[in-house]
């Protein structure tokens, strides 16, 4: 009888083993895994399918994720970075590390990898522009400049050195400061440009607040760099402001 009630009990277990176990998250099948959706759906197979351009903002982010936490998947984690970019990839683009990293799921190599695309698709951009062999007007300099700068959230004052033919061949920030502003040296300029051959120069700042007002401290350090390359046989050609709203131009408005 005992040996009868033993066997009747082992399979009595073996029959509902599955239902009273309690398995972890690790070894269960997680039941947000974007595995799970059909083909078509997954944002790696609907790239591959029908290409970058038929995916979403949040779809396309999701791959750089690679996967997503416990408790969501890798789209539904890009759709709450999304969120806190205000659903815009300019506003995302001025998110820094540690901001993304408030996000639960979104660790330090995550938010590393978000910032390093979203900088190659800037540097895209202002490579663009690059292109153009000559600078002629403000437009050509102020799209390059703000494709740059318009998304840092301190100031930075930078400058563009042209050679002979009007042509950009380089750009680098000079000085960088706090939210209210930034002091640009003159004579690291100048030094910079004789480095660099530059016959002009085009100065540049931003202003994160959005306005794009010069202020008389713009004005006077715009004079004083102009007044003292004249020196060195060097043009300042304009100073451009820039930021989310566009760009103002010195040279456009005759206050150079």
């Amino acid at each position: 009888m005992q040996f009868h009630f033993q066997i009747a009990l082992f399979s009595h277990f073996q029959n509902h083993r599955n239902k009273n176990i309690y398995y972890p998250l690790s070894m269960q099948e997680n039941k947000y895994s974007i595995k799970q959706w059909a083909k078509d759906d997954r944002p790696r197979e609907k790239l591959l399918n029908h290409g970058p351009a038929h995916l979403s903002d949040s779809e396309l982010l999701a791959i750089l994720l690679h996967h997503g936490t416990r408790d969501k998947n890798a789209v539904d984690l890009a759709k709450e970075i999304m969120h806190l970019g205000k659903n815009n990839l300019n506003e995302l683009g001025k998110l820094t590390v540690k901001e993304l990293m408030k996000i639960k799921g979104i660790g330090e190599a995550k938010a590393i990898t978000i910032a390093a695309a979203l900088e190659i698709g800037r540097r895209r951009q202002a490579g663009n522009y690059l292109q153009k062999p000559m600078v002629t007007t403000s437009r050509d300099s102020a799209s390059y400049l703000q494709s740059l700068f318009q998304d840092h959230n301190r100031e930075v004052f930078a400058v563009a050195f042209l050679n002979q033919a009007n042509k950009i061949n380089h750009v680098e920030i000079m000085s960088e400061g706090g939210i209210t502003g930034t002091i640009a040296d003159p004579r690291m300029i100048l030094k910079k440009a004789l480095e660099e051959n530059a016959v002009s120069l085009i100065l540049c700042h931003n202003h994160p607040s959005g306005s794009l007002k010069p202020s008389r401290q713009d004005e006077e350090i715009t004079k004083k760099i102009k007044e003292a390359a004249k020196y060195f046989d060097i043009k300042v050609l304009d100073h451009i402001i820039v930021s989310d709203a566009g760009y103002f131009s010195f040279a456009d408005e005759g206050i150079l």
